[in-house]
């Protein structure tokens, strides 16, 4: 991986040859230079490939007809290096706007800027509130945090040993999401400054978290640590999987233990073996974002920002931040939430 003044210098060179473009040129590329063409072209990109992020595609393709611009989705399978790519890439082809999930929003805070000079950039999934960007579409991840620990706590009433996992800390939203699963499941006060070390056990009362376990998108790792987790403690009562792809793995690993319905689960997003899992009774409950409204909104506010609307105009509220809320998915309700998921996707 490049360091990080490899990609800051690599990004300058590129943007400052793009303010060599022809005014005509600049002017349509809907950054600070006015509104963009009448039809304009946004780019929606992730943080990495999972089905959490065609779920969001679902959405961008259908904000594409409802709000008549052209779409394109891009998925990162190289981790930071390969986002800094695609976005160098849109700026210099033009784009009108560009809806990012930054991976390690510190390090990348310079790149947003640079692009934000060039073409309306916002946030989506996980922010960058350093940066530049016009707004961040998504959830407040603490607080969702915070719902996913009110599920470990009615799973395990009675307290015991649980590992969390997730793909990587690096992302803002990764961060806040755990940190809030933690205080709720240890009746915290709300803070989301607060941040326990990821390589500490955390002991209180009657809950002893083992660990946090990271895997960096590598789907091998991710069952690994699951397995890993399940061995060091025979004990282990509860597993919780934070990124769409977690809690899938940790059923495999639990099947080949022979301990599926022994240890609870509970999960984040709505892959298609979460949610089985809530049906068969394997998984307690997940917490859901809504990818498809993320992609649809993005599209929305990027043809509405390149036509010169201004944020008050797209209801977005004056903190830049369009709250689409999370929901919490049981037994009982499941069911109906996987139906209209489907309905989405175009899957009926």
């Amino acid at each position: 991986m490049k360091t990080r003044a490899t990609i800051v210098l690599s990004a300058s060179l590129i943007f400052s040859c793009l303010g060599c473009r022809p005014s005509s040129e600049t002017s349509t590329s809907g950054g600070s230079q006015g509104a963009s063409a009448e039809r304009p072209k946004v780019a929606y990109v992730t943080n990495g490939v999972a089905s959490f992020w065609v779920i969001a595609e679902s959405g961008v393709t259908q904000g594409g007809e409802d709000f008549d611009a052209e779409t394109q989705v891009l998925m990162p399978a190289e981790g930071i290096s390969d986002q800094k790519r695609m976005i160098e890439d849109l700026i210099t082809k033009g784009i009108d706007g560009i809806a990012v999930s930054p991976i390690d929003p510190v390090n990348q805070t310079e790149l947003l800027n640079e692009a934000a000079k060039y073409t309306k950039l916002i946030t989506h999934d996980s922010d960058a509130p350093d940066s530049d960007r016009i707004c961040y579409i998504g959830m407040d991840n603490y607080l969702a945090g915070r719902m996913c620990g009110e599920l470990v706590k009615e799973a395990m009433p009675e307290g015991g040993k649980l590992a969390i996992f997730i793909g990587r800390l690096e992302q803002d939203n990764a961060k806040r999401r755990r940190q809030g699963v933690i205080d709720a499941i240890l009746d915290r006060t709300e803070d989301p400054s607060r941040f326990d070390p990821p390589d500490a056990e955390i002991k209180e009362g009657n809950w002893h978290i083992v660990g946090t376990y990271t895997d960096q998108f590598d789907r091998a790792q991710g069952k690994a640590n699951a397995e890993d987790a399940l061995s060091r403690h025979p004990d282990l009562g509860g597993m919780v999987g934070l990124f769409a792809y977690n809690p899938p793995l940790m059923l495999e690993a639990l099947k080949q233990a022979d301990k599926l319905g022994q240890v609870k689960v509970l999960a984040f997003d709505e892959a298609d073996e979460t949610l089985q899992g809530i049906i068969d009774g394997n998984v307690h409950g997940t917490v859901v974002q809504n990818p498809y409204e993320y992609g649809r909104q993005s599209v929305r506010v990027l043809a509405g920002l390149s036509r010169g609307e201004s944020l008050s105009d797209l209801g977005i509220p004056e903190s830049g931040f369009l709250n689409i809320e999370a929901t919490q998915v049981r037994s009982d309700n499941v069911a109906e939430f996987w139906a209209n998921l489907k309905k989405n996707l175009g899957e009926e």
